[in-house]
């Protein structure tokens, strides 16, 4: 009985040595591989936020202009779309997401060069990737809508060779460093510990080194396409007849449809975001809806109260200027703070549209800076609040311990959130005037005045949206 035991007891020491070796000696950690689950939701992700720009951002600017001018609208957002996507894999993917310096990334993915189906990009998960391929696609969305907002500011009068050569230049100089400045990174997998983390960290853009949170584009995409467009219409001038002629939408009935469209496919612009389709995920997608129905809401009431009747195009509007302030904030804040930010945004948007326009003078056609541009400085500043564990947001998640950050200091985040704001505001404007100047330089910015009179869509497209 004891030479069996010993026997057992023999056998019990070499296999837990040799569980010690292969502990010891295996690799630290698996190989990192592609999550399925993920990418099929990162590619829902980008084909809802195609949905967006075609046709829902087309139909919600285009239902707002008038009669001839709404074939201009469409092609005008059609071609950025399409443009963009090109640049983007030409130049525009490498220089917003590979490491160079602060404000630009290199060449070195030009061309999608040494891209492969094999090739993994980063989630917010240690360890868990997608193909980059779908990430470059993903992010190309982001690249064609962006520039597309733009084009509300001016509807109407600028010709359509201007627009083109406009974008081309904003593109190039304002979208791609404002997407690097905030959202390029090394990734989790790189934040090992203090000395790894601070090495990582001095890779990356400006803005992320800043601390500004942007979870989906509220100063890439919103505050930098909303600066533009002030420039543009002050730059550009009113419509011939701005508050004197009746210029009202020709079609609230499509705003609704590009509306609506664009609520459904901000699920993929902002869940998408997220990368990966977990709790977080979900948290995203309440954030969203909540957000967006209660800027609905708030715009409605306030127009109501102002004007005496609620309207189709304000609730639609409404719903955009929440979609806008929640973009920054919507992988931080709980439920209720983003509540919180539809109310407030809709509301103050609904200001900006019909008193401050009025006031500073400026003909913004479909209002791209009181909607975007005031939207997403809300919610970009609002994000620094709103992320706060104590009002039921997220906290700032710390990859070294990866775990929440103990402490939270709102104010510093939210000082944090003016350097985005501010820089956005800074940058996007500079460009966005430059580039005017050499495209009034080059081939002018506006149509003649017979032209605006005739309609965009004849004169310079030679066909009609409508027809008798």
């Amino acid at each position: 009985m004891k030479q069996l035991q010993k026997q057992f007891l023999g056998a019990f020491l070499v296999l837990a040595l040799l569980g010690f070796a292969q502990a010891t000696f295996a690799d630290p950690a698996p190989a990192p591989t592609i999550n399925k689950g993920d990418t099929a939701w990162v590619l829902i992700s980008t084909v809802l936020v195609i949905l967006m720009i075609i046709p829902g951002l087309a139909l919600f600017y285009g239902g707002m202009v008038r009669a001839k001018n709404m074939l201009s609208i469409l092609m005008q957002v059609f071609i950025i779309f399409s443009m963009t996507a090109i640049l983007w894999a030409i130049y525009g993917y490498s220089v917003a997401f590979t490491e160079g310096n602060v404000f630009f990334g290199g060449l070195g993915k030009m061309f999608l060069s040494g891209i492969t189906p094999d090739s993994m990009a980063a989630t917010f998960s240690k360890g868990v990737y997608i193909p980059e391929y779908i990430y470059v696609a993903f992010q190309l969305t982001f690249a064609g809508i962006t520039p597309a907002l733009i084009i509300g500011a001016f509807a109407e009068r600028v010709k359509f060779s201007a627009v083109i050569l406009f974008i081309f230049l904003w593109f190039t100089f304002a979208y791609l460093p404002m997407a690097h400045m905030v959202w390029y990174w090394a990734g989790p997998d790189a934040y090992t510990d203090a000395a790894a983390a601070e090495t990582a960290g001095a890779t990356a853009g400006f803005l992320f080194q800043k601390g500004a949170l942007d979870f989906a584009g509220g100063t890439v995409v919103h505050i930098n396409a909303g600066i533009a467009g002030l420039v543009g219409c002050i730059m550009i001038g009113k419509r011939i007849g701005y508050k004197k002629e009746s210029l009202a939408p020709h079609s609230v009935t499509l705003t609704m449809v590009g509306a609506s469209l664009l609520w459904v496919g901000w699920f993929g612009f902002n869940v998408g975001s997220n990368l990966e389709a977990n709790g977080l995920a979900a948290l995203v997608f309440v954030n969203t809806l909540l957000a967006t129905a209660a800027a609905t809401l708030s715009w409605i009431a306030a127009e109501w109260l102002m004007r005496g009747k609620p309207s189709m195009l304000g609730g639609a509007s409404g719903a955009i200027a929440g979609l806008v302030a929640i973009t920054p904030a919507c992988g931080w804040a709980g439920p209720m703070g983003s509540i919180f930010l539809g109310l407030l945004v809709g509301a103050v948007c609904f200001w900006s549209v019909s008193s401050l326009k009025t006031m500073l003078g400026y003909d913004d056609s479909l209002d791209a800076f009181g909607v975007h541009g005031v939207g997403g400085i809300i919610g970009a500043l609002g994000t620094g609040v709103v992320a706060s564990p104590a009002l039921g947001g997220t906290g700032i998640w710390d990859y070294v311990a990866n775990a929440v950050a103990p402490e939270y200091d709102m104010v510093g985040q939210v000082m944090n959130q003016a350097w985005g704001v501010g820089v956005a505001i800074i940058w996007s404007g500079a460009v966005a005037f430059v580039a005017f100047k050499i495209v009034d330089m080059v081939i002018g910015l506006r149509v003649s005045e017979e032209v605006e009179r005739i309609g965009l869509d004849v004169s310079e497209h030679g066909e009609s949206a409508y027809h008798d």
